[in-house]
Parts: C-alpha cells; sequence; structure tokens
C-alpha cells in the first residue's frame, strides 16, 4: 500500500505580508546598542595598566615551557 504524499495547497502569494513582532524583539537589540555605545565612547578616559596583564604573563610561561 502506498503512502499518501502531502502536497502544499496552491495559494497566491500576498502582498502585503504583515509580521508582528513583540515589544521586546525591538527594545533589547536597541538597549545593548545604546550600552555598547556608551562603553565606547566612554573609553577616551582609559589608563594604561602599570603591571603586565595576566595573559602576557601566562604566555610569557607558556613559551618559556615550550623552549625548554
Amino acid at each position: 500500500m502506498a503512502a499518501r504524499t502531502h502536497t502544499r495547497s496552491p495559494r497566491p502569494a500576498s502582498a502585503g505580508v504583515e509580521v508582528r513582532l513583540p515589544w521586546w524583539a525591538i527594545a533589547l537589540p536597541a538597549v545593548a546598542f545604546a550600552a555598547l555605545l556608551l562603553l565606547i565612547s566612554g573609553s577616551g578616559e582609559a589608563h594604561a595598566a602599570t603591571t603586565d596583564p595576566a595573559i602576557g604573563q601566562l604566555l610569557a610561561r607558556i613559551v618559556d615551557l615550550l623552549t625548554l
């Protein structure tokens, strides 16, 4: 017995497709963008670190271990 296959109904494509988004789908990206923009614009007051960063120390130890 052959299985039936479902075919798509031939509906014409409507020109006025309406997409409804929840309020947070617009608000959350806008808030995230504003927060990142504030972080970037406030970086002019940053000061250089006086000690070696932890990543630099870690890389130096890895290089020392590999060159033995």
